[in-house]
């Protein structure tokens, strides 16, 4: 059945309209949802036959109330839904009801009445249910307000979602009159082939009266479940924002703990290297020390002084870059612009250890996204890897190619490997992967951290398959340019 409005309607002013007009109450849609389900439970109890105008939000837990009191009290009720013109959603305003569902094939009894409305038409702010029997009649309404705030694009003045609703709820039968009798008259004009038409087929019989009040009785119990509603609502907030505060303790608790862990780790890390300092200084003090033992020492003093610079180093590298990761903009660069000269600031290195360094990166490679600079550093990282942990005599490639929609570069070397147990660590601060070998790796333990930072930031992934004395291979996707680049993937093989 649809109906087509001559006039702007709105139930607010018709309710305040009336002489001595019922005080709305600025309130939330928690408290409208007990107040609707209050008013279900009593005409379910009371197995009241009513005939129902409704406008409610579309979500299910408000339609759900109608079906079930459709079910309960069976097809002596009628039910009106008002909703809005399929055709009118488009231009409703950001507080339009415009996501309304069509609900009338949920109740057997329903009249669906689609509301033909003006797209600032003021009955799109409004929520309502008007019950009306001889034996009780009531209204329960939610209008929320327009404030004046102008949208800069469109020029319109919007409502702001988060205001609180104004509600009124009334079971005076001269205020019910009054809005049945404003209904009535807004869809009784000028109608159109097809159009319903109330003097043939009236909204509610033609001699239908509101009663003034309803008995003391039903008002008592009408009460009774409001309360109950509400305290159950309540309940329910309560529980909800319990969990949620819950959530955010334990959030707060595991970042405490987790600083706390990363500051037990890093003053164990900055003792080390002091131990060995305070050793080598205090057998340098001894009398009998021979010039080769001596020579020892100051080496030793000269490699943890080295190696405390390199952890203090790497912790203000990776603080700034954690810092102004999320700033950081991303740009399109080439590998074949990077990764040769970066090969050949290690060559030396390289040949020194007696190692074949060699690379593979075609020219033809699109550019990839990463961060400034941020490629570069990845390249370093994991190639200064391979190379302090391949020994004398061993080899390291490094290769690129297209794999999809990633620009793919791989690390390879015949170095000492990782065992299977602590591939999963080794992306942790200040892991140094452990072997049976006497000779000293030392460093930092943040390059692979920082190279997942960066990754992070750019979309890219990092595999690692490695076995124990044989050999590493990191694979590093970066994407395409003109792709969006996608969170990191972090993969163990």
């Amino acid at each position: 059945m649809n109906v087509s409005l001559t006039k702007d309607l709105s139930v607010y002013q018709l309710v305040m309209g009336v002489q001595v007009p019922p005080k709305p109450l600025s309130l939330s849609p928690a408290t409208l949802l007990s107040l609707v389900r209050a008013q279900i439970d009593l005409l379910i109890e009371q197995q009241i036959a009513a005939t129902l105008w409704v406008k409610l939000p579309p979500e299910k837990i408000w339609q759900s109330e109608l079906a079930r009191y459709q079910s309960s009290v069976g097809a002596s009720s009628i039910i009106y839904t008002c909703q809005l013109d399929e055709n009118e959603k488009g231009g409703a305003g950001e507080d339009d009801e415009a996501g309304e569902e069509n609900t009338s094939s949920s109740f057997s009894s329903t009249h669906h009445v689609t509301v033909h409305l003006p797209p600032d038409s003021q009955l799109r702010r409004e929520n309502f249910l008007m019950v009306l029997s001889p034996q009780f009649c009531s209204l329960i309404l939610a209008h929320r307000p327009l404030k004046k705030r102008k949208n800069q694009t469109s020029g319109k003045v919007n409502t702001n979602k988060n205001q609180p609703l104004l509600i009124i709820t009334t079971v005076e039968g001269r205020v019910i009159q009054q809005v049945l009798n404003g209904i009535q008259k807004a869809i009784s004009n000028d109608h159109l082939p097809g159009v319903y038409a109330p003097e043939s087929s009236p909204i509610v019989p033609t001699d239908f009266i509101c009663p003034t009040m309803p008995e003391a009785a039903t008002m008592s119990q009408l009460f009774t479940k409001q309360l109950l509603r509400q305290d159950e609502i309540n309940r329910q907030i309560i529980t909800v924002r319990t969990t949620k505060l819950q959530q955010i303790n334990q959030e707060l608790h595991n970042k405490e703990q987790f600083q706390d862990e990363y500051l037990k780790n890093l003053c164990q890390e900055l003792r080390i290297p002091l131990t060995h300092i305070k050793t080598a200084l205090s057998l340098l003090n001894s009398p009998n020390l021979k010039p080769t033992q001596r020579q020892r020492y100051l080496q030793m003093l000269n490699t943890q002084c080295d190696q405390q610079n390199s952890l203090i180093t790497g912790l203000l590298e990776l603080v700034q870059l954690e810092r102004n990761l999320e700033g950081m903009v991303l740009e399109s660069v080439r590998l074949s612009e990077i990764v040769p000269g970066v090969v050949s600031t290690y060559q030396p290195l390289a040949q020194e250890k007696g190692i074949m360094l060699a690379y593979t990166v075609p020219t033809e490679l699109p550019s990839i996204w990463c961060v400034s600079g941020g490629l570069r550093q990845i390249v370093i990282n994991l190639l200064h890897n391979s190379i302090k942990f391949t020994p004398n005599g061993g080899e390291v490639w490094v290769r690129a190619r297209l794999q999809g929609d990633y620009v793919q570069l791989e690390f390879r070397d015949t170095g000492i490997g990782i065992a299977e147990s602590e591939i999963a660590k080794i992306f942790e601060r200040f892991y140094r992967v452990r072997t049976g070998s006497t000779e000293d790796y030392a460093g930092a333990g943040l390059g692979l951290t920082i190279v997942q930072q960066l990754l992070l930031r750019c979309g890219g992934s990092i595999s690692v398959k490695s076995k124990l004395y044989e050999g590493s291979t990191f694979t590093v996707q970066l994407a395409i340019v003109g792709d969006t680049p996608r969170a990191i993937a972090i993969e163990h093989e």
